[in-house]
């Protein structure tokens, strides 16, 4: 990663009311939060030593869990997980292993340069280690999130978003995330939408040898980057959309995270509505394109009081406020009009 990317914004963790700030801060970008969760018992084994740190989690182990995913690859992927050259697959396999061989593994190859790339991402914590939660605990408060566990040896997540916000907690081994802004979509060159490695869209540019020729833009999106390297304990919290490639850099690497929509639980992803809008709007003629945006500019992002104030009340059904019984009636209205 060049080295002029800027430095993510710190507080320390024990600092009172950090990571408070932290969330209150998501809507204006990211923040490192150092020590956040320095106090957990995972983190206090990995810093013992990656024995100790696979023996913790070995003591969670559900015996008769399913399977863990494992996206598994040759030294030759250099732990990044992509496509093959021509975009037509995936530089990887995926392989159904219980989690215990997994960590197993993960041992055996610790010492090998180059090493097998392994990597089992965003896996329910609650499902297959119970109890880890209560004895490494993080208050969110007035938030439900979804608790996930990542392991891995040296990877490379490509750049990609997520619609929830995240708060990333390293418990073992070093991460390097680096991150954009969401407005750098243009710059940081998309991929497929879908056809993905791991189910979001993701950027082509390798970070580990930008090609400037064939992505010269990449060049302006390195002028928004923002970087941390994150040792066991530290935290990173990406808000909603942001751009974030993450890269283990040691042979044995653990991240927890949680995610949370400042959202009902009851709305959609508006990705769904983007595929939805590819199918029916974007090959449409430029005149007709421009009709649909003064659409959507009225009814959804600059909608407000004047948008409905001529309708009474009581007759403004689907543009009244959304609730869960609203929103299951539409959905329903949709599904049927698709499916005709």
């Amino acid at each position: 990663m060049p080295a002029d990317a800027k430095p993510i914004r710190e507080l320390r963790g024990e600092a009172p009311g950090a990571l408070a700030e932290a969330l209150r801060a998501s809507a204006s970008g990211p923040t490192v939060v150092r020590g956040l969760v320095a106090h957990w018992p995972m983190v206090a084994a990995a810093r013992e030593s990656m024995q100790a740190a696979v023996a913790y989690l070995h003591g969670f182990e559900r015996q008769d869990a399913p399977p863990v995913v494992a996206t598994v690859a040759a030294p030759e992927a250099g732990g990044r997980v992509f496509y093959n050259d021509d975009l037509s697959g995936f530089n990887f396999r995926q392989e159904h292993i219980p989690l215990g061989t997994v960590l197993d593994t993960l041992l055996k190859y610790a010492a090998r340069e180059p090493a097998p790339m392994i990597y089992v991402a965003s896996t329910t914590l609650d499902t297959w280690l119970p109890g880890f939660r209560e004895e490494n605990a993080l208050a969110l408060e007035g938030r439900d999130p979804l608790a996930s566990i990542w392991i891995g040896n040296r990877t490379r997540i490509a750049a990609h978003q997520d619609v929830p916000d995240n708060i990333a907690c390293v418990v073992a081994g070093r991460r390097r995330v680096t991150l954009f802004p969401p407005d750098q979509l243009r710059n940081l060159y998309i991929g497929p939408l879908d056809f993905t490695p791991a189910g979001q869209a993701v950027s082509l540019v390798d970070f580990a040898s930008p090609d400037l020729e064939r992505f010269p833009r990449f060049a302006e999106a390195m002028r928004y980057a923002q970087v941390a390297e994150l040792e066991p304990g530290d935290a990173v919290l990406i808000p909603s959309m942001w751009w974030h490639h993450m890269e283990g850099l040691e042979p044995f690497n653990v991240l927890v995270n949680y995610w949370w929509r400042e959202a009902p639980g009851w709305m959609d992803t508006p990705m769904n509505v983007l595929m939805y809008a590819l199918m029916t709007m974007r090959d449409l003629p430029s005149h007709e394109r421009e009709i649909w945006q003064d659409v959507f500019r009225h009814y959804v992002f600059e909608a407000g009081a004047d948008t409905v104030a001529h309708i009474p009340e009581e007759a403004r059904r689907l543009l009244s406020p959304l609730d869960e019984v609203r929103a299951r009636d539409l959905r329903a209205r949709l599904l049927k009009r698709i499916n005709r």
